[in-house]
């Protein structure tokens, strides 16, 4: 039997950590839409300001797996409320907002067990679907969680 991964809970003292590996993920994305030439280090100061924020926040979810000197592994989920439909009962649309795990770390189930985690989550919350962008190396893990293609085009505007 595999050993169980300890997920938990972000903390504050975990900010710095999660700045790191979500800096990491636009590393290995590359490319101008992740990397725009004109971007500078001011959005890791913004985006730890607003963790500090999600972490006390019932609409967001920020997990993470330890590693030996710092965090091996994290995830953010949210959940927003938009309008009911035919197609969405409530409204309540989760988004996976991100699964990094640190290059050192990777391999060893982290991901799989904070999908989990936060899939419990959204279910527990009355999400009536879950949305997220999966990077090539992380669709084959979400599509054996079940995440098909989305029916709409993604599109997408920079003001």
């Amino acid at each position: 039997m595999r050993e169980q991964i300890a997920v938990r809970q972000a903390c504050e003292n975990d900010v710095g950590e999660l700045v790191r590996l979500r800096a990491s993920l636009f590393d290995d994305l590359g490319g101008d839409f992740f990397n725009p030439p004109a971007a500078d280090g001011a959005w890791r100061a913004a985006l730890a300001k607003v963790l500090t924020r999600k972490l006390a926040a019932d609409d967001a979810r920020i997990l993470v797996v330890d590693g030996e000197a710092g965090l091996a592994a994290c995830g953010i989920g949210t959940i927003e409320e938009w309008f009911p439909g035919p197609h969405s009962r409530n409204g309540r649309i989760g988004h996976v907002i991100g699964v990094v795990t640190d290059p050192a770390y990777r391999r060893r189930g982290y991901s799989r067990a904070i999908m989990h985690a936060l899939l419990d989550w959204f279910t527990a919350g009355d999400a009536a679907r879950v949305d997220l962008y999966a990077s090539p190396e992380g669709e084959p893990l979400y599509r054996d969680l079940g995440f098909t293609e989305h029916p709409d085009p993604a599109l997408w505007w920079r003001p």
